[in-house]
C-alpha cells in the first residue's frame, strides 16, 4: 500500500510536468476525403502506368461485389464510396506502352472522376455480357485478374464471379486470363511522394500517442493496469478522429520467477497485469489515417522509489534489440527478396552473439500490407510463396522483430520487441519519424 500512495502522490507533483504530446494537426473530414481523392488520381497518372507495364499487362480487371470487397478494389473507390456497390467491375486498359490508361466502370454509375461509366442496363441487360463487349473492343494481349496464392490481398476475385467472367467471354478471350498478383502487389506496395510526407506525419501522431501513454498521465503505478492502458490507447486514438486496425496490446516484463513466453504472446493475449514499480513495459499498436496504417512496438520502464535512470542491464539489453534493428535494415537492396533478406540478417546477428527473431512486414494500405514478407515469428527458415518476393524502390516496412537477452539481476530471459515503419527508396532505407532509442522512463 505504502508504493501505491507514493505514486499516487507522484501523479499530482508530476502532473504538470507530464509529457502532453502536440499532435500533429489532422485533417478534418472533408480535406481528408479531397486529398485521398487526390492522391487516388495522382496514383492512377504515376503509379498504375509504371507497374502495367513493369509486369507486362494491358488490361487489368477488378470486379468486386457490395459487402464482399476486394481488398484493391477499396483502394480504388472514391473517398465518399464506402464499400462496391452491387457487382462493380472495373477496367483499366493501356493500349500500349506509355500510352494513357483508359478507365471505364462496367456499372450504373461513374465510380468517381476516374472510372466512367459504361454500362446502361436500358441498352444492354446483362452486365456480364457488358463487360465482355468492351473487352472484345479493346482485344488485349492479357486479361489480368485479382487471383493470387500467395497474397490475399490479390485474391480478391470470388469464384462464382469468375466463373461468370469466364462463361461470358469468347473461348480467345478466356486464353488470355493470367493472375494479376504482381500487378495488385505491385499497386498495393508503391508509395508517391506525397503519401511518403504523410506518412511522416502519421508515424509522428502513432509516437506521440505511445509516449503519453507511457507516462504518468495514463499510468498510475501500483493502480493502473495493462488492460487501462490498453483502453487508454483505443480512447486517445478515437479522441483524435483516428482509427485502430487492431486491438492494442500491453504486456509487461519484470524480475520474478515467471518467465516471459514469447510464442505464447503471438497466440494469445497477455492476462491483465497491475503495472507496478520495475516492470518493462511493451505496447503493439497500429493507427489508420488517409488510408494508411502503422504499426509499432515500443518499451517503457516504471521507475521504482528512489531510481533516477533505468537500469544498465536493460539499457544494455536494449542495444542489443537495435542491434538486431541494424543488421536487418543492412540488407535492403533491390532485388532482394524477403528470405534472402531473412536468412542474411538472422546469420550476421547470430554471428554478432545476439539471439533474434525477424518478422518483419510491408506496411501501407494494410497493416500485415502487400510485398516481401521478411520472416514470421514461427518461419524463421523463411516463407515460401511470399517470402520469394523482391524488393522494389518506394515501399514502406514494418521493421518488426526481436532479441532475447538474459538478465542476470533477474536471473532469466527477456525480450525487447521492437516495431518501427522505415522506407526503401531504392538505395537507402530510413525510418520513417526515427526509431525509438532508449527506452521511456515513467516517470521522465
Amino acid at each position: 500500500m505504502r508504493i501505491k500512495y507514493i505514486y499516487v502522490v507522484l501523479v499530482v507533483l508530476f502532473s504538470s510536468f507530464s509529457l502532453r504530446a502536440q499532435y500533429p494537426e489532422i485533417l478534418s473530414l472533408q480535406d481528408q476525403a479531397e486529398l485521398e481523392d487526390q492522391i487516388l488520381k495522382e496514383r492512377f497518372e504515376t503509379v498504375l502506368p509504371t507497374i502495367m507495364e513493369r509486369t507486362g499487362i494491358d488490361m487489368w480487371l477488378i470486379i468486386s461485389s457490395e459487402y464482399n470487397e476486394d481488398p484493391v478494389i477499396k483502394t480504388m473507390l472514391p473517398s465518399t464510396w464506402m464499400a462496391a456497390r452491387r457487382t462493380t467491375m472495373l477496367v483499366i486498359y493501356q493500349a500500349e506502352k506509355g500510352a494513357e490508361l483508359q478507365a471505364q466502370a462496367v456499372a450504373r454509375y461513374d465510380v468517381g472522376e476516374i472510372f466512367k461509366r459504361a454500362w446502361s442496363p436500358e441498352t444492354q441487360a446483362d452486365q456480364w455480357k457488358r463487360l465482355a463487349e468492351i473487352i472484345q473492343e479493346k482485344n488485349p494481349k492479357k486479361i489480368a485478374v485479382n487471383m493470387s496464392n500467395d497474397f490475399s490481398h490479390a485474391d480478391g476475385l470470388v469464384k462464382s464471379e469468375f466463373d461468370l467472367l469466364m462463361a461470358a467471354l469468347p473461348t480467345a478471350q478466356q486464353k488470355k486470363v493470367v493472375s494479376a498478383e504482381k500487378l495488385a502487389v505491385g499497386w498495393l506496395e508503391t508509395r508517391t511522394e506525397r503519401e511518403k510526407v504523410i506518412y511522416e506525419q502519421l508515424c509522428s501522431i502513432a509516437h506521440d500517442i505511445i509516449a503519453k501513454g507511457f507516462s504518468l498521465e495514463a499510468i498510475t503505478p501500483g493502480v493502473s493496469t495493462t488492460d487501462d492502458l490498453v483502453w487508454w490507447y483505443r480512447q486517445e486514438i478515437n479522441k483524435l478522429g483516428l482509427k485502430t486496425w487492431f486491438h492494442p496490446t500491453v504486456d509487461v516484463q519484470r524480475g520474478d520467477p515467471e518467465n516471459f513466453d514469447h510464442l505464447r504472446s503471438f497466440s494469445k493475449r497477455p492476462d491483465q497485469q497491475i503495472i507496478q514499480p520495475g516492470d518493462l513495459l511493451h505496447v503493439d499498436f497500429g493507427i489508420t489515417y488517409l488510408r494508411l496504417n502503422t504499426d509499432t512496438q515500443q518499451h517503457a520502464y516504471v521507475l521504482k522509489p528512489g531510481e533516477n535512470r533505468i537500469p544498465t542491464y536493460l539499457v544494455k539489453a536494449f542495444e542489443e534489440g537495435k542491434k538486431v534493428q541494424d543488421h536487418l535494415t543492412d540488407q535492403f537492396k533491390t532485388g532482394r527478396t524477403g528470405n534472402e533478406m531473412l536468412l542474411s540478417a538472422l546469420e550476421e546477428a547470430k554471428a554478432g552473439g545476439l539471439k533474434p527473431t525477424i518478422y518483419t512486414h510491408p506496411i501501407g494500405y494494410h497493416g500485415h500490407a502487400a510485398g516481401p514478407t521478411i520472416g514470421m515469428w514461427d518461419s524463421q527458415g523463411g516463407v515460401p510463396g511470399s517470402g520469394d518476393y523482391p524488393l522494389y524502390p518506394n515501399t514502406a516496412y514494418s521493421i518488426e522483430l526481436n532479441a532475447a537477452v538474459f538478465i542476470q539481476e533477474w536471473n532469466k530471459e527477456i525480450r525487447i520487441m521492437l516495431e518501427e515503419e522505415a522506407f526503401f527508396d531504392g538505395e537507402e532505407i530510413y525510418y520513417i519519424d526515427g526509431r525509438q532509442e532508449e527506452i521511456y522512463a515513467i516517470p521522465r
